[in-house]
């Protein structure tokens, strides 16, 4: 029983982290079906942020009630930001993009966010360009390969590819004017605003990164800042549905689709996923979160093939292979320049220990010539 409890507190980080892109992907495929059925995106973004709000809000209260940090104008603008652009407008900019486009091509887009955050952390002075050394190439090549792999994407299609052969299609036509498209003009605008809302949700969350990092220096508990920001997103989009979505039967949840799409998303995309990310970072550091992240892309590719009769692409693959080789670039620089990083703290954190004692022993030889 000793060897099998070593084993799994070993293994328990990989674990977490594919139920993780499991529960990811699966989220994807749900919102496709709720988009298919008839379910403004709008509101399913509300209420996933009201139900995530509902989740940390007492977690937060339990665990934070001790050592809870005050609470300053200052971290209420910040956690006001994170909400706008971790929360309320990256939902409803994905959820455009995946009632437009496809659940796998939002997914390779999302694999972008390494690389647009590395250029936006360039743009606010928190990084630089350095070719000087392996890692800095690394990172630059990289977000070369992520958006040269997104071109690709968007501009070559290629021969159609056939892996198996499944007469299994969830989505059925339905009303919803999204999938009501009858002219090559309604097409190319409806193609070109889902790559647009795809990108725009990418370049959301990237600045939600930044923020976040700058809202950790100031206020470092994880579980109240998790619940100040699903509240400002929930206010923020419920004030955005409000103003947009004009049918009021959207807010009924009128079917156990509905039902299950905004409860997973809430308790589960938004509450338990956040937590079991939160502690594998802190257990195995951020870069090793973000190394699972192809898997989750794989999974939908293979759902959306099979159940929702998505069609493959050569450009597609050759887009997400490009993609992906250049995500792992991205995050092989970022890793090495953490590890010097630590090298270069441990080793100033040594040479403080010998200062201190150098000093220690002076004082004590001092002290032995007094008494002598």
């Amino acid at each position: 029983m000793r060897d099998i409890s070593s084993i799994w507190q070993r293994i328990k980080p990989e674990v977490l982290m594919v139920f993780v892109q499991i529960a990811f992907g699966a989220m994807a495929i749900i919102y496709k079906l709720a988009i298919n059925d008839g379910m403004s995106m709008r509101v399913a973004a509300t209420y996933r942020l009201i139900f995530a709000s509902a989740f940390t809000i007492p977690i937060a209260l339990i665990y934070d009630r001790k050592n809870r940090e005050k609470i300053t104008w200052s971290v209420i603008f910040k956690t006001f930001l994170c909400g706008l652009f971790g929360g309320s407008l990256y939902l409803n900019l994905y959820l455009e993009g995946l009632a437009l486009t496809s659940a796998t091509f939002m997914l390779v887009v999302v694999n972008l966010i390494p690389s647009i955050t590395f250029l936006m952390a360039i743009c606010f002075g928190m990084d630089k360009f350095n070719l000087k050394v392996v890692e800095g190439k690394a990172k630059v090549i990289g977000t070369i390969m992520g958006f040269s792999g997104a071109m690709l994407i968007i501009f070559f299609k290629g021969v159609e590819i056939h892996i198996l052969s499944s007469n299994i299609n969830l989505l059925h036509p339905h009303h919803n004017q999204n999938e009501q498209m009858t002219t090559h003009h309604t097409d190319l605008r409806k193609k070109v605003l889902g790559i647009s809302c795809a990108i725009a949700s990418s370049c959301s969350y990237s600045l939600w990164y930044i923020i976040q990092a700058k809202l950790n220096e100031e206020y470092p508990s994880p579980r109240s800042s998790a619940a100040l920001i699903s509240i400002m997103g929930a206010i923020q989009a419920t004030v955005i549905a409000l103003i947009v979505e004009k049918d009021w039967s959207q807010w009924k949840l009128e079917n156990n689709l509905r039902i299950f799409t905004v409860v997973f998303s809430g308790i589960v995309a938004s509450g338990l996923v956040v937590i079991a990310m939160a502690w594998c970072i802190k257990k195995r550091g951020p870069v090793f979160t973000s190394l699972f992240s192809p898997f989750q892309l794989l999974l939908v590719v293979i759902a959306s093939y099979l159940i929702l009769n998505e069609k493959l692409y050569l450009g597609s693959m050759l887009g997400a292979v490009v993609i992906i080789c250049g995500l792992y670039a991205v995050l092989w620089g970022q890793s090495k320049e953490m590890k010097k990083k630590m090298e270069i703290l441990e080793i100033t954190r040594m040479s403080e220990n010998d200062e201190h004692v150098v000093i220690s022993m002076s004082v004590f030889h001092d002290r032995v010539i007094q008494s002598s």
